[in-house]
C-alpha cells in the first residue's frame, strides 16, 4: 500500500512538473489554474487560483514550491480517502444492523435465518450456523461487527 502511494505521488509530481511551464520548480497561479482545468475542475478563475496559492502558504512572490503543492494534494487525497472509508464503514454498520438480532450487537443463526427468509432466500438453521461458523473468528457462535466486516471484505 505504501509503495503504491509513493508511486502515485511520483506520478503526481511528474504531472505537475509538466504544468510548471518554465521548469523553475514553482507553481504560479496561472500554472495551477491550467492544471486544475485540465483535471476536470470547472473553469477556475485567475482570482480563485491566486487565492488557492496564497492559502497554501506561497512565498511572497506568489509562487508555490512544487513539492509543497504535492504535499497539499496528498493531504486532501488522504482526507477524501478517509471520508470514503468512513462512509463505507457507516454502510457496513447499517447492513449489520439489518441482520443483527434485535439490537443484541451480533448476528445469530436465528437472526440470519430470519433476514434471509425475508430476502427470499430461505435456509435451514444448520446452513445459517455453517455460514456464521465460517467467519466466527472468536468461536462464540455469532458474528460481531468486526467479523461481519471481515466477511464482507472476503466476499466477491
Amino acid at each position: 500500500m505504501r509503495q503504491q502511494r509513493q508511486a502515485q505521488l511520483k506520478e503526481l509530481e511528474h504531472l505537475l512538473a509538466f504544468f510548471d511551464e518554465n521548469g523553475d520548480g514553482m507553481i504560479s497561479a496561472a500554472e495551477l489554474r491550467t492544471f486544475l482545468n485540465s483535471v476536470g475542475e470547472e473553469d477556475v478563475s485567475a482570482e480563485e487560483a491566486e487565492a488557492m496559492i496564497k492559502s497554501m502558504n506561497a512565498r511572497s512572490d506568489g509562487l508555490l514550491p512544487l513539492d509543497q503543492l504535492v504535499a497539499r494534494l496528498e493531504e486532501e487525497a488522504a482526507t477524501m480517502a478517509d471520508s470514503v472509508g468512513e462512509e463505507a464503514e457507516r454502510d457496513l454498520r447499517e447492513a449489520f444492523r439489518v441482520y443483527e438480532n434485535d439490537g443484541e450487537g451480533c448476528i445469530t443463526p436465528t437472526s440470519l435465518k430470519r433476514m434471509l427468509s425475508r430476502l427470499g432466500m430461505p435456509m435451514e438453521m444448520d446452513q445459517c450456523r455453517t455460514m456464521i461458523c465460517r467467519f466466527d473468528i472468536n468461536g462464540d457462535g455469532v458474528l460481531c461487527f468486526d467479523e461481519f466486516k471481515f466477511m464482507m471484505q472476503m466476499m466477491p
